[in-house]
């Protein structure tokens, strides 16, 4: 009987872990077909340090793999740019008057590229867990945690809440070594959506100093 209890605990055990990482797989496959994508985000800051809450609103356009254009309608006119190499992050709300410019490999810049943070071979790269399930935006979704093996990723746990239906990535959660967490709301998601000409491109506006590399 207790060998049968072993293996009935252990068959327990390994369920979820399967359902977790089919739900995985199902978005990996998902975004493989994806070339292009286009969404509202809501973006809540959370500082443990602080106890404070920053919370944006904008538009998200993606080629895949690499090019990212945030632009955030509030803040408005604050704008990040990644365009495979370098990234421009311009935030005229908190620093005005400058841009940085910064290779992409070492800006420590969080774009939100959920297809080649995630889903670039996640069973091999993370640990995953189960985190529930949540309706986000009125879609039920899985969620689950993703642990990386590899320290130099630029957070120490993230959570995704994939679509029941679509397994489109409806929510994203990272947390730092520093504890600070940062929730991003999906919403008008259209997967391979025709983008903005200029998406990718950024002009530096008059009068703005130019930091960084390059």
């Amino acid at each position: 009987m207790r060998v049968v209890s072993i293996i009935v605990s252990l068959a327990a055990m390994a369920a979820p872990l399967g359902a977790q990482q089919s739900v995985v797989s199902r978005a990996e496959h998902v975004y493989a077909n994806i070339k292009t994508l286009r969404a509202s985000f809501t973006q809540t800051v959370t500082n443990p340090l602080t106890h404070s809450d920053v919370t944006s609103h904008g538009e998200l356009q993606q080629r895949i793999p690499g090019d990212v254009s945030v632009r955030f309608t509030d803040p408005a006119g604050d704008r990040i740019v990644a365009n495979g190499k370098v990234v421009w992050v311009y935030l005229p709300s908190t620093n005005p008057g400058q841009v940085i410019r910064t290779n992409l490999d070492s800006s420590g810049v969080q774009v939100p590229d959920v297809a080649t943070w995630f889903l670039d071979s996640p069973d091999t790269r993370y640990t995953i867990s189960s985190a529930g399930t949540a309706t986000i935006d009125g879609h039920a979704t899985t969620a689950v945690t993703l642990v990386p093996k590899d320290k130099s990723l630029p957070f120490a746990k993230a959570t995704i809440w994939v679509d029941d239906d679509d397994s489109l990535i409806r929510q994203v959660e990272t947390i730092d070594t520093q504890g600070l967490k940062r929730r991003i709301e999906l919403t008008r998601l259209t997967p391979n959506a025709t983008l903005d000409k200029d998406a990718f491109q950024f002009k530096v506006p008059k009068g703005v100093k130019v930091f960084g590399q390059g």
